[in-house]
C-alpha cells in the first residue's frame, strides 16, 4: 500500500512538472518542433491529427522516461549501499525536499534558478531523432521542473530498491507524459486551452510548493504505516458497505453517473455555445448509458470498486 501511496505521489508530481511555468508555455513550442509543424501557431494550416506528430512524441516520451528511470535506479543503488544509515538518510532527503518545497513558494535560494539546457538546432527526424530529443530534455532540468523531480527522485533512492525506484519514476513520467501526448493528439485545442491556463500558473506554482512539502514530511518521517492503516480501513469499510444490500449503493453511483452525463451539456449552455462537437457527445453518451444499466441492476459499479480495492492489497 504504501508503494501504491507512492507512485500516486509520483504521477501527481509529473502532472505538476507538466504545468509548472516554465514548461506548460513551452509545450506548443516543443511540439510544433517535434513534428516539424510549421511555426508555433495553431491556425497555420496544422491538421488536427498528427500520426507523425503523435508517434515521435511518443518517442520522445520515452527518451526522457528513460532518462528519469536510470538516474532512479543509480540513486537507489547508493542508498541500497548506505543501507545501514537508513534514518539519517531519510531525514536529510525529507529536509531537502521541503527545502526545495519552500524555494518553490518563496524562491530565497537563487541558485537553483540556475538552467542549464541543451539546445536542439535540427527538428529530430524519425523516431530515433524524437527519442533522443527526449533525453536532451530530460538531461536539460529547468529551475520549475529540477525540485519536483529532485524531490521524487529521493523519495525513489530512498527505498533502496531498484525496481520500486523504478516504479516510481515511471509514474513520474507518465504524469508528465501523458499531457504531452494529448498535446500531439488534440494539437489544435491544445494550444488554446494552455493560453487559457497561463493566469493560473502563479497558483500552480504554490500547489507545487505545498506539494513539495507534504513529500518531504513523509520522507522525514519514513513511513507511510498510520495513512496505509487509515486508507485500508477505509477500503474494508466501502466493501463491507457495498455488501450491505442498502438501496443507497445502487443509487448514489447512479446519480453520479448521471451528473457526469450531464456537464458537458451544462458547460456548453452556461457558455452559450450549441453541444455540437463529437467528442463531448459521446462523453456524455457513455455516462448516460452507464446510469441506466446501473439503475436497472444490471452493473454494480460500488461492487466492482470495492473488490478493485481488495484484490489491490493482495498484490
Amino acid at each position: 500500500m504504501a508503494q501504491d501511496i507512492s507512485v500516486f505521489l509520483a504521477l501527481g508530481a509529473g502532472l505538476l512538472s507538466f504545468l509548472s511555468p516554465c514548461v506548460l508555455p513551452l509545450i506548443p513550442s516543443y511540439l510544433a518542433f517535434l513534428g516539424g509543424v510549421g511555426g508555433t501557431s495553431a491556425n497555420r494550416g496544422n491538421p488536427a491529427f498528427n500520426p507523425h506528430l503523435v508517434a515521435v512524441t511518443i518517442s520522445f516520451i520515452l527518451g526522457f522516461s528513460a532518462v528519469f528511470v536510470v538516474l532512479s535506479i543509480l540513486l537507489s543503488g547508493t542508498f541500497f549501499l548506505l543501507g545501514g544509515a537508513a534514518r539519517y538518510i531519510n531525514i536529510a532527503a525529507g529536509l531537502i525536499v521541503i527545502i526545495l518545497g519552500l524555494n518553490v513558494l518563496f524562491d530565497f535560494l537563487r541558485i537553483l534558478n540556475y538552467e542549464k539546457r541543451v539546445q536542439l538546432t535540427r527538428r529530430p527526424k524519425g523516431l530515433v531523432g524524437g527519442f533522443l530529443a527526449g533525453i536532451a530534455f530530460g538531461a536539460g532540468w529547468s529551475p520549475c521542473v529540477g525540485p519536483i523531480l529532485g524531490s521524487i527522485l529521493l523519495l525513489a533512492g530512498q527505498s533502496g530498491k531498484a525496481g520500486q525506484a523504478a516504479l516510481y519514476l515511471t509514474a513520474y513520467s507518465a504524469g508528465l507524459g501523458l499531457p504531452f501526448l494529448a498535446g500531439a493528439v488534440f494539437f489544435n485545442r491544445f494550444f488554446r486551452g494552455t493560453a487559457k491556463l497561463r493566469p493560473y500558473l502563479p497558483l500552480i506554482r504554490r500547489i507545487s510548493g505545498i506539494f513539495l512539502i507534504g513529500i518531504g514530511i513523509f520522507i522525514l518521517l519514513g513511513q507511510y504505516q498510520r495513512l496505509n492503516i487509515f486508507l485500508m480501513k477505509s477500503e474494508y469499510a466501502f466493501s463491507t458497505w457495498t455488501k450491505s444490500g442498502s438501496s443507497l449503493v445502487r443509487l448514489i453511483p447512479t446519480i453520479l453517473f448521471f451528473i457526469i452525463a450531464a456537464l458537458p451539456p451544462v458547460f456548453r449552455l452556461l457558455r452559450k455555445r450549441p453541444l455540437r462537437s463529437l467528442p463531448p457527445i459521446i462523453f456524455s453518451g457513455i455516462f448516460f448509458i452507464l446510469g441506466i444499466v446501473q439503475a436497472a441492476g444490471i452493473l454494480d459499479s460500488a461492487g466492482l470498486l470495492a473488490q478493485w480495492l481488495l484484490y489491490r492489497q493482495t498484490i
